[in-house]
């Protein structure tokens, strides 16, 4: 079988490019049955899924601490990869992810880490359906397959952090001082990648979707930059006209957005889909009252959703200049009552139903006093 030569730069989704790979390893090592790939989040010390290629994957929208699953803190403190020729090694393992892998039918596997400037990026694992396939032969054409992979990793999130740090200094340029703090952008956008994995299912997405959810989040107001500071720290109700100009941020943040990924070379960059309708209808509503375009329901996109329920949940709880913070309880039934007409009744009830994860976040990124 011929393919097209791969082009890492093309206009592909990064799970595209891992399946096309997938393929062409199969052609020289049948065995190899799935290929899969995790992030590593340094924040929460958390392996998240990401993208896969094979049979349905036994392990959609789950993370674990790096921390409580020993085989990998090995290889990510060592950054030398492991062979496991008899994945019944594991059959007794406490972990979830160990067991779901062996019941699969995997029997044998390969994992490398993904290293970049010193940072752990992530995990890169290649699964076999039968026992001791990874010989010298397999393990030297399996590194050539996974340093492609790195590069398509490391291509991806290096384009992401550009558009990111250019934001951030878009801002800084321009004084921008929203009351809306690093700590809330975090906040946001943890409880952003809580509720998409917790409604992916409902709407068949999945988990490299969930990550540019959580990557894109904090992008969302970027368009308040050109909001004047009269109106963006007035301490009263804004007028009629003055509440027109603060919504026209929405259309002003799509416009930063497209100039910039023109400008930046990045629009091959994957799911912009994504971080424009996130930035352009966050403040939609389902009952078509919000703005900038009046949309309703299920015509506002679920990442747009996702996001302003997780951003309303975090401006409740938070301290501002203005007021003071509302319990997470108060909050939560502050959400239930938006629920159906304003806020998507999933997605609230996604962040209510997780109060643990959603206090490990609060935890995690505590609020800096104003």
């Amino acid at each position: 079988m011929n393919h097209k030569p791969l082009d890492i730069g093309q206009h592909s989704s990064a799970m595209n490019k891992l399946v096309y790979l997938h393929l062409c390893t199969q052609e020289k090592i049948p065995e190899i049955s799935r290929i899969a790939v995790a992030l590593y989040d340094h924040d929460t010390d958390k392996v998240k899924t990401f993208i896969y290629s094979g049979k349905p994957s036994p392990l959609n929208h789950y993370e674990a601490k790096l921390c409580d699953c020993y085989s990998l803190n090995e290889i990510a403190t060592s950054n030398n990869a492991r062979i496991e020729q008899d994945l019944r090694v594991f059959c007794n393992s406490k972990h979830r992810h160990a067991q779901l892998i062996y019941e699969a039918g995997y029997r044998s596997s390969y994992t490398i880490p993904v290293i970049y400037s010193g940072e752990m990026l992530g995990f890169i694992f290649f699964n076999a359906d039968i026992e001791d396939v990874f010989d010298q032969r397999c393990i030297e054409y399996l590194d050539l397959i996974g340093n492609l992979l790195a590069l398509i990793l490391i291509n991806e999130l290096s384009e992401i952090k550009t558009l990111a740090s250019t934001m951030q200094t878009a801002i800084d340029v321009t004084h921008f001082r929203d009351p809306e703090t690093a700590e809330h952008l975090s906040r946001m956008s943890h409880y952003s990648r809580l509720i998409i994995l917790k409604v992916a299912d409902i709407h068949q997405l999945n988990d490299h979707f969930a990550e540019h959810v959580f990557l894109f989040a904090p992008l969302h107001d970027i368009g308040k930059i050109t909001v004047p500071d009269s109106i963006l720290f007035k301490p009263g109700p804004l007028t009629t006209q003055e509440r027109q100009e603060m919504q026209k941020h929405c259309q002003s943040g799509l416009d930063l957005i497209d100039k910039l990924l023109n400008n930046y070379h990045l629009n091959n960059l994957d799911h912009t889909q994504i971080l424009r309708n996130i930035v352009m209808y966050h403040h939609e509503t389902l009952d078509g009252q919000g703005y900038p375009s009046g949309l309703m329901g299920n015509d506002i996109p679920i990442e747009a959703r996702v996001v302003a329920v997780a951003d309303i949940f975090d401006a409740l709880t938070s301290v501002r200049p203005y007021k003071k913070a509302w319990s997470n309880q108060e909050a939560y039934a502050e959400l239930e009552k938006l629920a159906g007409t304003k806020l998507d009744r999933d997605c609230v009830n996604a962040l209510i139903n997780a109060h643990d994860e959603v206090m490990t976040i609060q935890a995690t990124f505590s609020q800096t006093q104003l």
